[in-house]
Formats: structure tokens, C-alpha cells, sequence
């Protein structure tokens, strides 16, 4: 039946031809079919309309790609189940085909049958819809320091699609790679990460867009685990703690995995009194304190990738008083490594590990340094000032016995026979010194 159909419509086309050429054009003038171009969608449905302002009752016809005849008037003359008539009038033909495939792209015809047969063509244009991209290269768990490359690919897309990395949400530039796969294209686009602690947890996501995403783009998203070793840093409760105060030391220790229990030590020993410390997962607490609690207190975290460590050195003062600023005692520190410690290996004015005894010296007290100065200067100046009236009270001329005969004597042995006999009027010059 199909084949008479379709015999006919070619007889009919043929004959309009001959009669063309023998018969006057009638009230053909301005008739012409009127198309669009259409794009859709991979596994859409299309409707192909044709339509003529002024038709004198002649016959509308749809052919594919191929020249095949869909519809002839309202007879169908293709077997595909796909296709299926909408409206046929004198004015318009409107086919729809559904489920359409890349290969249903191409040009469509739409034929009037006038003399001469008057056409338009209509191009439908067939969008593949990119596949859900899939992110490849993924290593669980990553170790810190690795170098991994992850790669999202898809496929289906027509034209090539868009392949976009985001980091947390914020956008980083990855390397595109496109291949064509017969009317499709197969998009790659690859990200090169040296990861380390930072990158544990963070979303690494990957988003296709396209023109035939017309909602939403389709993404996909991977969460980076990254082992570590262990950083470790002691938090305290007191900034100054005095005896019969509560205390407590928490061991802050970040690894993955997570380093848990922590071990607590005190001057390189065990805890000496767990009836007042007591340690509670990562919390070492302190019900009263003491002098005998003066030390130095480690807390160790391990997993499988090392061993860190971080120290306090705790020095409990007397009650109810308030220490200077020079006898605080010194912050709690957290070595910055990432691999087994040694204690001999820190540096004691970095770590503040000291002899908790050695906190006991205070300051300098400037008030008796002051007062020491001003004694020293007073017996100075007493000094000087019974120096200056010594030497005041012995200032004069003093003369020898032949001196002393001198003045009346013509020579030398006259002289001195003066002086002997002036001597006993010397008892009566004496002078006295207090």
C-alpha cells in the first residue's frame, strides 16, 4: 500500500511538471511554504510545520534528510513509528517526530505542489547532551606531600562542552583535552595537587556546562583525605596559678588519623600523684595545686606517621599573691614538626624548659640597691671632709733643730747650741690635735 502511495505522489509530481508546460499558471503567484529551523535536544520531540498563506487547495509535503516522504497531505508514507502527524490542512502541514537522535540532524523539505513545485527547507539541529562527568585519579586516603592528578571526563556532548574545577566553591584552571567520537565530543580536563594537611576535607568538584543543560550544569564532586603526622600545642586554664587553685592542661593535637590518647609525662617520668592529677582523654586537671607540682609537663601525640610533642612548665606561686612581671612563667610551646621529636633536640630558649626551682630568685630590688648607693656616698663625702681638715690642721713651716738656733748664730755649731737651750721653752709651744 505504501509503495502505490508513494508511486502516486511521484506520478503526480511528474505530471505536474509535463502540464506546466502546456497549461496556463493560474492564481500560483505568491503562493510559497513558509519553514523555521528548529534546535532541540538529544531524545526531544520536534514538530515540523509547514504552512502556506494562499494555497489553492494543492497538496503540502514533508521528505527527511535523505529525500525520503514523511507525510504526503495527511497520508504517511515512511513506517517509523516516531513520526506522527499533527495538522493537515489546504494552509499547513505539521509533523512531530519524537525520541529524536543525533541522526535525525540535517535538512528537512517542505514541498507544494504547484506548477512549479514550490519548496523550503527547515534545519534541525540536534544537541547531544554531555554525559555526567566523573572525576578519575582519586587516591583514599592521600599521604601529605603526595602528587596526585585528577582527571573529570565526559562524553555525549554536541558541540564540545564546557569542563569547569572548583576548590570549595572557588574556581581553579585545570588543562582541557577535547576528542572528537563520531557526532560527539569527549571532553578531559585534568588538575595536577600537590596535597598536604590543608587540603584533608576539601571538596574538589567538577561542572560541565552546556548549551542543552538548560536547568542546572552537571557536576561531580570528590572530598580529598589526606593523612598527617601530628601537631601538638598544650592550652592552660591559669595564666599565673597559686597554690590550692584548680588546673587544667589540654593537649591540643591535630593528625589524621587522629592521634588518640595522648600521653602525659612530668619531667620525663610518670605522673607522680594521680589522686590530684587526673587525666581525662586529652585533659590533664589539676584538683589543688602545690609547690611539689613545679615541673615541667609533656604531652605526646603518634600516629602512624610520626610522633610531635609540645611542653608547659608549670610553677605554682604562694597564695594570694601576685608575682612580677619578670617571674612569669614562661608559655606552653608547640614544636611546628611533622616527624618524631627528640627532646634533646629543643632548643631550651625556645621551649622555656628550666629548672622550676630557678623561678624562685626574684628581681632586682631597686629600693635597697638605692639605699646601698646612698650609704656608699655618704661615707664618701664623711671621708673626704675629715681628709680636707687634717690637712688644713698641718699646713705651716716647720724647721729643723739648727734651724730653729739659726736666727741669732754666727755659724753653724753656735746655732745649734741655741737650739738646745730654746728646747726647754718648747714644752710651752705644744700643740694639741683632736
Amino acid at each position: 500500500m505504501m509503495v502505490k502511495q508513494h508511486m502516486l505522489f511521484t506520478l503526480y509530481s511528474f505530471c505536474g511538471i509535463v502540464l506546466k508546460d502546456i497549461l496556463p499558471v493560474s492564481g500560483t503567484q505568491g503562493q510559497f511554504p513558509i519553514v523555521q529551523n528548529i534546535t532541540l535536544t538529544e531524545g526531544g520531540i520536534v514538530n515540523l510545520t509547514c504552512r502556506v498563506e494562499n494555497n489553492d487547495n494543492n497538496s503540502l509535503q514533508w521528505s527527511n534528510p535523505a529525500q525520503q516522504t514523511l507525510f504526503f497531505g495527511d497520508k504517511k508514507a515512511l513506517r517509523d513509528n516516531r513520526i506522527e502527524l499533527v495538522r493537515a490542512t489546504s494552509q499547513e502541514l505539521t509533523i512531530s517526530i519524537s525520541e529524536v537522535t543525533l541522526g535525525d540532524e540535517g535538512l528537512y523539505t517542505c514541498s507544494l505542489f504547484t506548477m512549479p513545485v514550490k519548496t523550503a527547507k527547515a534545519y534541525v539541529t540536534v544537541l547531544g547532551v554531555p554525559k555526567k562527568p566523573e572525576i578519575n585519579g582519586l587516591t583514599k586516603p592521600a599521604m601529605e606531600g603526595d602528587l596526585i592528578t585528577l582527571t573529570c571526563v565526559t562524553s555525549g556532548s554536541k558541540p564540545a562542552a564546557e569542563v569547569r574545577w572548583f576548590r570549595n566553591e572557588k574556581e581553579i584552571k585545570g588543562a582541557k583535552e577535547v576528542n572528537a567520537s563520531g557526532r560527539t565530543f569527549t571532553v578531559k580536563s585534568s588538575l595536577r595537587l600537590q596535597v598536604d594537611r590543608n587540603d584533608d576535607g576539601v571538596a574538589y568538584t567538577c561542572k560541565v556546562d552546556h548549551v542543552a543543560l538548560t536547568a542546572t550544569p552537571q557536576q561531580t564532586t570528590e572530598v580529598l583525605e589526606v593523612h598527617y603526622a601530628p601537631r601538638v600545642e598544650i592550652k592552660h586554664s591559669l595564666t599565673i596559678p597559686q597554690e590550692g587553685q584548680y588546673l587544667k592542661l589540654e593537649c591540643v593535637s591535630k593528625g589524621n588519623p587522629s592521634p588518640d590518647p595522648v600521653l602525659w609525662t612530668k619531667d620525663g617520668g610518670d605522673l607522680p600523684d594521680l589522686d590530684r592529677m587526673i587525666v581525662e582523654g586529652r585533659e590533664l586537671t589539676f584538683t589543688s595545686l602545690n609547690k611539689t607540682d613545679n615541673g615541667t609537663y609533656r604531652c605526646e601525640a603518634t600516629n602512624h606517621l610520626g610522633t610531635n610533642h609540645a611542653e608547659y612548665v608549670l610553677f605554682v606561686y604562694d597564695a594570694n599573691t601576685t608575682p612580677s612581671p619578670s617571674t612569669t612563667p614562661p608559655a606552653p610551646t608547640s614544636p611546628d614538626t611533622t616527624g618524631p621529636l627528640d627532646s634533646k633536640h629543643l632548643n631550651p630558649a625556645i621551649t622555656g624548659k628550666r629548672d622550676p626551682n630557678a623561678l624562685e630568685q626574684r628581681g632586682p630590688d631597686h629600693a635597697l640597691i638605692g639605699g646601698v648607693v646612698a650609704v656608699v656616698v655618704f661615707v664618701t663625702l664623711c671621708l673626704i671632709i675629715v681628709l680636707g681638715r687634717y690637712l688644713a690642721r698641718h699646713k705651716g713651716t716647720y724647721l729643723t733643730n739648727e734651724a730653729k738656733g739659726a736666727d741669732d748664730a754666727p755659724d753653724a755649731d753656735t746655732a745649734i747650741i741655741n737650739a738646745d737651750g730654746n728646747h726647754a721653752h718648747a714644752e710651752e709651744k705644744k700643740e694639741y690635735f683632736i
